[in-house]
């Protein structure tokens, strides 16, 4: 599966391919629009698989993702496929086999899907299709939990998030619809929590739209979200336990492991639940200064949190990794906010690392930190982060499939760029579509496999890409 030379139509692109391409973007402005090229926005040829791997410098791993086709992947970091399954979700998500009993390679996966209708099919929405029952399976595909006959309308309508938790139960993010008094849409599709139990019934249940006055809107501020005309007024995107860490072992009762964190992508705030009182202890956002220009200013660590906008997979960084307790997010910064956030026209994504107690960004990545232009790394939805056990961080630059492992100084020690899309049809043109997006995607463990699974760690040395060409055959 390591693709260092693999070149065919469905190769995707590095950094330094997307560069090159931006550079003669005005030279081709006037062959695309005299119809002499067909219209893209990122090279045609590009390299896939693992096109960087550094063995002593990577967190060696395991990696689950879903990709377009609808077939969940463990790769190894050479990119061989390991194990898959003819399953996608929302995320697919392995389960930490010390909340199985230490019972290894079960996996959290959509099971059965239905059309969307009405209110389930909010504007930008990609797929209409909405999750009717979700589950565990086993390494073989054996179901052995699953979720949605007892939820409301006997459809789990879970998205973006599903937890195991300690004591066995479920932690399952869904939509619910209803209309909701002072908003302008005839119905909101609002973020719901529910704790299922082993035998699929709901234990425990928490609504966004009960708990809007604690976040911290201003009054205009509200007013324009109940104002809008997207169901998702929301969109939440992540939820998960709090989990063990020291800002409560040290006496703050707002980071009780059990409580809840989540973030909405839509208007820019991340916020812990108490789980006992439902009442909302933490918030980070909605409000936030500026960014600085590009410069020292906008490198200086520690600073206070600027601006974040559309982030994803906010989480406090578990117990025993380098920088435990501090909060890890993906900050898209794509639009977002009531109002909308100001954002740079040119700017990129980051990975912030933030102390939840300050409020101050400890750590950041950018496309900067290794060497490129900030824009150069940019996703402005999906994606998502995570903290490795030797101190690297695996980052998910979903919009384009691409990840990628960097060292604390910004060093790209593995890169992966997914080669599995969901092809479809443009409804207008007819014409074939290719999309290598993956919302999420996790470093697994080698000992949460099975026992001897293989996997290989061989060198994987890119070729200079200005150098590199496709080669030709005469006919």
């Amino acid at each position: 599966m390591a693709a260092t030379t693999k070149c065919a139509k469905h190769l995707r692109p590095s950094l330094e391919l997307r560069l090159l391409a931006l550079t003669t973007a005005f030279f081709f402005f006037f062959f695309l629009r005299a119809g002499l090229f067909p219209v893209r926005a990122e090279p045609s040829v590009y390299p896939t698989g693992t096109t960087i791997y550094d063995p002593s410098r990577a967190y060696n791993s395991f990696v689950l993702f879903a990709g377009g086709d609808d077939i969940s992947r463990l790769i190894d970091l050479n990119g061989n496929i390991v194990r898959d399954w003819k399953y996608s979700g929302q995320p697919v998500a392995f389960i930490d086999p010390a909340l199985l009993g230490g019972r290894r390679g079960h996996i959290f996966v959509t099971l059965e899907t239905e059309e969307g209708k009405g209110t389930d099919l909010v504007p930008g929405r990609v797929q209409t299709r909405i999750r009717k029952t979700v589950g565990e399976i086993d390494w073989d595909g054996k179901k052995h939990w699953d979720f949605g006959a007892s939820a409301p309308g006997g459809r789990a309508q879970q998205h973006h998030d599903i937890e195991r938790l300690p004591n066995g139960n479920t932690l399952v993010l869904a939509n619910i619809i209803y209309p909701l008094p002072g908003f302008a849409a005839p119905q909101a599709l609002d973020d719901v929590a529910y704790e299922v139990n082993p035998e699929g019934e709901i234990v425990w249940t928490w609504a966004a739209s009960d708990h809007l006055d604690e976040i911290g809107f201003a009054p205009e501020e509200l007013k324009l979200l109940k104002a809008s005309k997207n169901a998702d007024y929301l969109h939440v995107n992540d939820l998960k336990p709090v989990g063990p860490n020291h800002w409560f072992d040290q006496g703050d009762q707002r980071f009780a492991p059990d409580n809840l964190i989540f973030d909405s992508r839509n208007a820019n705030f991340i916020a812990i639940i108490d789980r006992k009182t439902r009442k909302i202890v933490w918030t980070l956002g909605p409000h936030y200064p500026p960014i600085a220009q590009e410069g020292a200013a906008s490198r200086k660590l520690p600073r206070p949190v600027d601006q974040i906008s559309g982030q994803h997979d906010a989480h406090l960084i578990p117990k025993g990794l380098p920088g435990a307790g501090n909060l890890l997010l993906f900050d898209n910064q794509g639009e977002a906010g009531y109002p909308h956030a100001a954002l740079s026209y040119t700017g990129g994504s980051r990975v912030l690392e933030i102390n939840p107690t300050t409020k101050e960004i400890v750590w950041q990545y950018t496309g900067a930190n290794s060497g490129n232009p900030g824009w150069s790394f940019r996703s402005t939805h999906i994606s998502n982060a995570r903290r490795l056990p030797n101190g690297n961080t695996f980052i998910d630059e979903g919009q384009i499939g691409r990840f990628f492992q960097v060292t604390p100084a910004g060093d790209i020690v593995w890169e992966y760029i997914n080669p599995y899309p969901r092809r479809g049809k443009d409804q207008e043109t007819g014409r074939e579509t290719l999309n290598y997006a993956v919302y999420r995607a996790q470093p697994v463990p080698y000992d949460w496999a099975p026992e001897g699974t293989p996997h290989s760690e061989t060198p994987v040395a890119p070729p200079d890409n200005a150098s590199f060409r496709v080669s030709t055959k005469e006919k």
